[in-house]
């Protein structure tokens, strides 16, 4: 086995360590979730945490890590007696991005179920995991099948695997674990909903923490046994200090005062249902004992607050997470009905070892925004700034409110990532039909598999009643579903755009798309293009929040190379199409059809977007012409592309029913 990296070796990140200190003293506040740049050790310090968890009592060779006090009476390995118990380390069970669904949740042996009427089950991930810590590294980038098994695993505490009739059911109870990138894409809310706690994880700007975290990798690279043992003695304390808040943790008091502050500040933030109340109380009470104290005070609530609601907050995808800390204090003080005892300056949580990074660790506390906060963009450019060839560049414009808008679709079927848009052949939907497998059978066609088996029933010597089934018997059920897709945008950002109300209007509609997106899980890129060249403002991304903060960044002015644009937008989906070449593009170009610069610039567009015809790109023009005399070329250049023109008004969900219809229609034509 190989030597992890000390937890209290980890520099600095004093919210994150302080939010896994208190899940492995109370692991019902619900897990983790950390949020954050790469390379900023986030799993590092998530898999350290492993080691200072407590030994777990099991039933001698229970594949599914039954308490032998309360054992599971639906255990698949029971029942279990009253025998002997032996203990183990706690386990972490890591699940991979790319993982199965019966990697996730465990197998049945179809055959054998049918044949011998038995219930072979091979566990998954989930009956690993129980009593234990399940990590998800990039869990933005979990398929939505395997984030539906979570999810009813976490609300109910068991997995059910159910196949044809036969099911099987086994207890899964485990602290969720899960680390991400936000310029990868955002979870679902359901999901975000499941993490008991979130911290905003970021890179020091303090050179002399940063040596120290370059000091100390090195040194764990070059030897890690050595280093481990440098670091015994603070693990062992910590894990001895561990172990105390937990048996100190049910004399803990959480006054009416304290569930007054916690149930104003839920509803002073607005947050959804009732699971922040109770991860409040429940973080609260875990800081008083981890503080060695057996009353919750004031500052317990703040910590809770700020730990267990930036992500409850949440009200759309746009929002980032984070909490008006103002407005917090504001709320507690308004609350409060008695005076509190201040909290012990020494005690309290971010002392003592692993506690929050104090100066009794030797090293500086982090630089960087308040918990809570996430660092501020800079500022785009100002109106004076220069724009391309033919105007000056003026400062963005605001985006319009963001309207519903129905599906924009590529027409034909599919075999990509499951997502919400287009048509595809998928592991979930409806089934469609059967197929001998190819590999494991993961989803059996049971009447394609009796008509199989039927014929053959008397040369195999079946003499009972139990159909006789054989490996080439088996069918696996083809099904239908829906796909995600690559929206690739390519917006006009030139000067005959520049009306900012005209702009707003632009962004606005766009906006839209992007939030269709974002409920349809698609990956989505930025094309932009002004002046005398096109840029990609955002490489094909499934974050959408990155894709509307570029957006609403974007300044205007200068010519139309709308030829540039488009031969732009082919380079990055001729990139794209190389690295997820089961992914099926949309290319959604925002102009008004104008183009300026060089000779023949609108001859030159006109064949660039002869290159996406010709591949077969599904495209959709959206045309931002206005005012009394128009002149179509947003309709022409949608010829060109072999997609279809629609306006701005026609992209509300009540105008535009017609547009896939439209899509389609064109296509076949073409």
């Amino acid at each position: 086995m190989s030597t992890r990296y000390p937890f209290t070796a980890v520099v600095g990140m004093d919210d994150l360590r302080l939010a896994l200190l208190l899940n492995a003293v109370s692991p019902a506040v619900g897990g983790v979730l950390v949020r954050g740049e790469k390379g900023t050790a986030k799993s590092t310090a998530v898999r350290a945490l492993a080691d200072l968890l407590p030994e777990v009592t099991v039933v001698p060779g229970c594949r599914f890590s039954c308490d032998p006090a309360t054992p599971d009476p639906a255990c698949p390995d029971g029942p279990h007696g009253t025998g002997t118990a032996s203990s183990r380390p706690a386990r972490m069970v890591e699940l991979p991005v790319g993982a199965s669904e019966d990697r996730l949740v465990g197998a049945l042996d179809i055959e054998r179920a049918l044949a011998e009427g038995v219930k072979a089950f091979e566990p998954g991930l989930l009956a690993q995991a129980h009593r234990g810590i399940l990590y998800v590294d990039e869990v933005n980038l979990l398929s939505d099948h395997l984030i539906d098994h979570l999810l009813d695993a976490a609300a109910m505490g068991a997995s059910y695997v159910e196949r044809e009739g036969v099911s099987v059911r086994h207890a899964a109870r485990f602290l969720l674990v899960g680390t991400m990138n936000p310029e990868e894409g955002e979870l679902r809310p359901q999901l975000l909903d499941r993490f008991g706690l979130t911290v905003e994880v970021a890179a020091s700007r303090d050179p002399d923490q940063r040596v120290e975290v370059v000091r100390r990798r090195l040194a764990f690279d070059d030897d890690p046994a050595g280093f481990a043992a440098r670091w015994a003695g603070e693990e062992s304390a910590l894990r001895e200090r561990i172990a105390a808040a937990r048996a100190l943790l049910p004399e803990v008091r959480l006054g009416d005062d304290a569930l007054r502050r916690i149930a104003a500040t839920c509803a002073a933030f607005e947050v959804d249902g009732m699971r922040a109340d109770i991860v409040m109380a429940r973080t609260a009470t875990a800081l008083a004992a981890w503080a060695g104290r057996t009353d919750v005070t004031v500052e317990d609530v703040r910590q809770a607050a700020l730990l267990a609601l930036p992500h409850r907050r949440r009200r759309n995808p746009f929002d980032a997470p984070g909490l008006d800390e103002s407005k917090l204090d504001e709320t507690l003080e308004e609350s409060g009905g008695g005076d509190d005892p201040d909290p012990d300056p020494d005690g309290g949580p971010g002392g003592g070892p692993g506690g929050g990074g104090g100066p009794e660790d030797g090293v500086p506390p982090q630089a960087g925004p308040p918990s809570g906060e996430r660092p501020q963009a800079e500022e785009p450019a100002g109106p004076g700034a220069q724009g391309g060839p033919g105007g000056r560049e003026q400062a963005p414009a605001k985006a319009a409110e963001p309207f519903r808008t129905k599906v924009l679709s590529v027409p034909g079927l599919g075999e990509g990532a499951a997502g919400r848009r287009s048509r595809a052949r998928t592991e979930h939907g409806r089934t469609t039909g059967a197929t001998r497998p190819r590999g494991a059978l993961t989803k059996l066609h049971l009447a394609a598999t009796v008509r199989a088996a039927a014929p053959h029933q008397r040369a195999r010597g079946r003499s009972g009643p139990g159909l006789v089934v054989r490996r080439d018997d088996l069918r696996q059920a083809t099904r239908e579903g829906r796909e995600g897709n690559l929206v690739l945008f390519a917006v006009d950002a030139s000067g005959s755009m520049a009306a900012r109300q005209r702009m707003g209007a632009v962004k606005g509609a766009v906006l839209s798309l992007l939030l269709d997106a974002y409920q349809r899980r698609d990956k989505v890129g930025l094309v932009t293009f002004r002046g005398a060249a096109a840029d990609v403002a955002l490489p094909p991304t499934s974050s959408v929040d990155a894709a509307a903060a570029r957006l609403e960044q974007l300044p205007t002015g200068g010519r139309t190379p709308l030829a540039a644009g488009l031969l732009k937008a082919h380079d990055v989906l001729r990139v794209e199409r190389l690295r997820d070449p089961s992914r099926r593009p949309l290319l959604v170009v925002v102009t008004d059809g104008r183009a300026t610069g060089g000779p023949e610039p609108l001859a030159l567009a006109a064949r660039a977007a002869g290159l996406h015809a010709a591949e077969g790109t599904a495209s959709v023009v959206v045309d931002c012409e206005s005012g009394h005399v128009r002149l179509g070329l947003a309709a022409e250049l949608a010829r060109h592309l072999g997609g279809t023109a629609v306006t701005l008004d026609e992209l509300r969900a009540d105008s535009i029913a017609g547009l896939v219809r439209d899509v389609t229609a064109t296509r076949r034509a073409a």
